[in-house]
């Protein structure tokens, strides 16, 4: 269901004519036409100047930053026919999104034109429906890595002209140099241009500042492996001890299932394990991880950049005091201090009817505790083992972890039941 939206809608609805770098000459006539009778014509300084004078609307070019701004222009000329230039398509990484979102769809005429990722693949003879997408336009450049993977085919939306230069160094530092490179500039007019090299003998200068990054990706024989599901390397983070270790972390994003646009509260954060694997599971997953400690908090958010989620937001405080503004979670995962007082109460009332919390120990009283809500509330309380192979003199022997108790619970739409009282220990 879309957002209600938050500017009245115009009296006509307002045309959104995507454009591509060949200009008007790229236009289709319904295209023309809408420009051709708009009154005020809105978009990028660059965008305004592909315009011939038949156009004779007021030309008002976008401010940065752009957002904020969308709602007042909308209202400051809804009385008059407005047309809104977008690149390519407007309602891919578009401003079309933010048209439909203050007007509804039923204020938007849209008339897209191709976007750069098709020309993109048409070029080079990728399937487009096989090629993942990454825009790095306003978007730390980071956000590539959880998207690095053996053989997989990549277009980069670049935000400038430095862009193809900071994507082959970030490819390199992450064990992707031997990847191939190409920049496509300036696509679907007579200036388009080609460059194309390895990323780790990068050596191009900067080009047009309108460009996608083509890659394919190809790791070192010594690249650390980053799958695409739950449980990556323990020597993928830099931690001082305090990670959920990877079978176990493996068994708890299990169990936490996250889904597209769900958002994780990872209260006890530690090394922010479970909130990384929680987002790099969708591009669209969110999550808060909660730390006390702050140089704890501070590597969590370096090692959210390095696994290419840099978009993880780490509060560092105590909970359950630190859990107050925080937006209501889709599922909730106490990696720490269950025996704080209030805590597990508070993570329960936050949580949406449906929304699931795991929750992790190895002592014997928190343990106490998850049994206690167990049998208020159900769910499964399971007990995790894991033993490695270790030296033992000459031979290969077993040695035990601590074993892992978790409760995990989805909450149901029925009244809770009053709050158990709890030990006043921390953990």
């Amino acid at each position: 269901m879309s957002a209600a939206p938050s500017v009245i809608p115009p009296p006509h609805p307002v045309s959104v004519v995507g454009i591509g770098a060949d200009g008007w000459s790229g236009l289709s006539g319904g295209a023309r036409e809408a420009l051709r009778g708009a009154e005020v014509l809105i978009g990028g300084a660059r965008q305004l100047e592909l315009l011939p004078p038949e156009c004779a609307g007021v030309r008002v070019a976008w401010p940065s930053p752009l957002r904020p701004a969308v709602p007042r222009l909308l209202a400051e000329h809804r009385e008059r026919r407005i047309a809104v230039l977008a690149s390519g398509d407007p309602m891919f990484y578009g401003i079309g999104r933010a048209l439909a979102e203050e007007l509804g769809p039923e204020g938007l005429y849209v008339l897209p034109h191709p976007s750069s990722t098709s020309y993109a693949c048409a070029r080079l003879g990728w399937p487009l429906e096989d090629t993942e997408v990454v825009t790095l336009v306003g978007r730390p450049a980071a956000r590539l890595v959880a998207s690095l993977h053996e053989g997989r085919r990549l277009l980069v939306l670049s935000a400038d002209a430095t862009t193809p230069a900071t994507v082959a160094a970030l490819l390199t530092s992450h064990g992707f140099g031997p990847s191939r490179m190409r920049v496509l500039e300036q696509l679907g007019s007579e200036a388009e241009a080609y460059a194309d090299g390895i990323a780790e003998s990068w050596a191009h200068a900067p080009g047009d500042r309108l460009n996608v990054i083509a890659v394919e990706c190809w790791a070192t024989a010594d690249a650390l492996r980053l799958g695409a599901v739950p449980g990556l390397p323990d020597e993928a983070y830099e931690h001082d001890g305090q990670l959920t270790k990877r079978h176990i972390r493996a068994a708890t994003l299990g169990a936490l299932a996250p889904a597209p646009g769900e958002l994780l509260w990872d209260v006890g954060g530690g090394s922010g394990s479970i909130a990384i694997e929680w987002m790099r599971a969708h591009g669209s997953c969110r999550a808060v991880s909660v730390e006390r400690d702050p140089a704890r908090a501070e590597r969590i958010t370096r090692n959210a950049e390095r696994l290419g989620v840099p978009g993880l937001r780490v509060v560092t405080g105590r909970a359950p005091a630190a859990l107050t503004e925080l937006p209501t979670p889709d599922a909730v995962f106490i990696g720490g201090g269950l025996t704080a007082a209030g805590l597990l109460d508070a993570c329960w009332e936050a949580l949406r009817p449906g929304g699931r919390l795991v929750a992790n120990t190895v002592t014997l009283e928190s343990e106490a505790l998850l049994g206690e809500r167990y049998r208020l509330y159900g769910g499964e309380l399971t007990r995790l083992a894991v033993a490695h192979a270790v030296p033992v003199g000459g031979f290969t022997g077993w040695r035990q972890a601590m074993p892992v108790t978790q409760w995990s619970v989805r909450k149901s739409s029925a009244p809770v039941s009053a709050s158990v009282p709890v030990p006043g220990d921390r953990t």
